[in-house]
């Protein structure tokens, strides 16, 4: 089993704990290392998280955790896993840069515990790409739990002191291109053309080895659609001639796909009967053409028939099935791709909770955050959220759970339900709710406007990952502003 972090310096190595940040530097880079730092100075929050990190197993050639030297990338020591990890979205950094800085920053190799000359240790893409991918959402929020514990022991006047929370949803863009159900009917066609010619290339045949040119075909055929525009002539006969050229166009392009699809059927009957092939094998190319069947299904309703498609049947991306069409209503953003994300934030801007909302809406999660947060931190007093959380059981369970609910009611209040809104503290709260946007403002900022990860686990790894990095570089900017305020009472008592 490798180790969490090497316990013995090497010759020209630097102490974490000596390591040396600027207190007064603006950049992000010196607070997420002086919140990485904390953690490896303070026992206890050392002692918590390296406990958490135990669970992460780096990986290696054989996939066991161990490192064979004669063969495939060696696996990563879990502190350097956690550093990059968070650097990644605490500076809304892609890979290549993350590896620009692990193998030239010199501040960045010291936290990571190379020296600064003896060492020439080298950090391969492929290497940053597999490790930083071992994190899990539950191991990134069981240390996120360690942070703020760290940070409320360090702001809070007393243990004791309750939390006046915050709770809002924003959307987390997926690494989607526009969606029509044309253009997904050129992607699903394509990948059953690229599969078909990967598998008969692993067995010697050449039925597909014009694919290159059969996908430029068919994407010729989609361009013809693309061009295809109504008639805004005012006469009748125009309207219509036109409308039955734009048919004309779209069942050219249905009928090249429906021949893609045969010939991907014969091709594997002819691997699995011929070839005899596993029928385990065929389940990306079972899995594009099913997407290509059913997009050729819309089109025909839509075009052909003028059929209007209900929302539940449509798909949004092959690649990333999760995505969500989403419109809040905002000004000037008609439709946003992706999912939304609910987050809770403390008076000390640390973020204590958050979740991933997979076909839910805002008060159908409300609960579920509601006692996701006190599960994490007991020490709850009140939580403000806007009228899109409410509901009749969002309300009566705040009252029951939360000292002091702050949860504006939609529509008219009757005599009750405007006494407790118009109380003084519950309008205070209300006014300091929208601080949340700022928090909201800092995560799209450092990388979560949009995920670049695939999956939905790796959509809910990179959220996790983004609210750690916001807390790390919270509590390092709380410990710096500590640092620079001692730097200046020392020059004082020097002077």
């Amino acid at each position: 089993m490798r180790q969490i972090i090497d316990p013995q310096l090497k010759f020209g190595e630097q102490d974490i704990s000596r390591i040396v940040l600027d207190a007064r530097s603006r950049d992000d880079i010196p607070r997420l290392l002086r919140g990485l730092q904390y953690i490896d100075v303070t026992p206890e929050v050392r002692a918590e998280v390296f406990a958490i990190l135990a669970e992460v197993l780096p990986r290696s050639a054989d996939g066991q955790g161990t490192v064979n030297p004669d063969q495939g990338r060696p696996g990563m020591e879990q502190w350097k896993i956690l550093v990059l990890g968070v650097l990644r979205l605490g500076l809304n950094a892609d890979y290549d840069r993350i590896q620009e800085l692990a193998n030239q920053h010199a501040t960045i190799r010291q936290m990571l515990g190379h020296s600064d000359w003896a060492d020439d240790t080298r950090y391969s893409l492929q290497t940053l790409k597999d490790n930083l991918r071992l994190f899990t959402p539950e191991i990134l929020d069981s240390i996120n739990q360690v942070v703020v514990a760290a940070g409320h022991a360090l702001v809070k006047k007393s243990p004791d002191e309750a939390l006046n929370v915050r709770a809002d949803s924003f959307v987390v863009e997926t690494d989607v291109h526009y969606p029509t159900d044309t253009n997904l009917l050129l992607d699903a066609i394509r990948k059953v053309i690229d599969t078909c010619a990967q598998l008969c290339d692993e067995q010697g045949l050449s039925d597909w080895r014009q694919s290159a040119y059969n996908q430029r075909c068919f994407k010729r055929a989609y361009r013809r659609t693309q061009q295809s525009k109504r008639s805004r002539a005012k006469s009748a006969d125009k309207r219509a001639a036109r409308e039955a050229q734009i048919q004309a166009t779209y069942r050219a392009y249905l009928d090249l796909a429906e021949q893609f699809l045969h010939r991907a059927l014969v091709t594997r009957s002819k691997l699995l009967v011929g070839c005899r092939v596993p029928a385990a094998c065929f389940a990306s190319l079972d899995n594009w053409t099913a997407h290509a069947e059913r997009q050729i299904d819309q089109i025909r309703r839509r075009v052909l028939n003028g059929e209007r498609i209900p929302h539940q049947e449509k798909v949004f991306s092959l690649f990333q099935p999760h995505t969500e069409w989403i419109n809040k209503g905002k000004a000037g953003v008609p439709v946003e791709l992706g999912l939304r994300v609910a987050v809770v934030e403390d008076q000390y801007r640390f973020i204590l909770h958050h979740q991933v909302m997979e076909q839910l809406t805002d008060e159908q999660v409300a609960l579920d955050l509601i006692d996701g947060t006190r599960q994490r931190f007991p020490a709850l007093h009140s939580i403000s959220m806007d009228k899109g959380f409410h509901s009749k059981a969002n309300q009566a369970h705040l009252a029951d759970v939360v000292a002091m609910p702050v949860l504006p009611k939609k529509g008219k209040c009757n005599q009750a339900e405007a006494a407790r809104e118009g109380a003084p503290e519950f309008i205070r709260l209300r006014r300091r709710h929208s601080a949340v946007e700022s928090a909201i403002n800092a995560l799209e900022a450092h990388g979560l406007d949009r995920c670049p990860d695939h999956g939905i686990d790796g959509f809910k790894r990179y959220v996790a990952l983004a609210v750690l990095g916001r807390n790390l570089h919270r509590l390092g900017a709380i410990l710096l502003e500590q640092d620079a305020a001692a730097e200046a009472r020392q020059r004082q008592r020097a002077a």
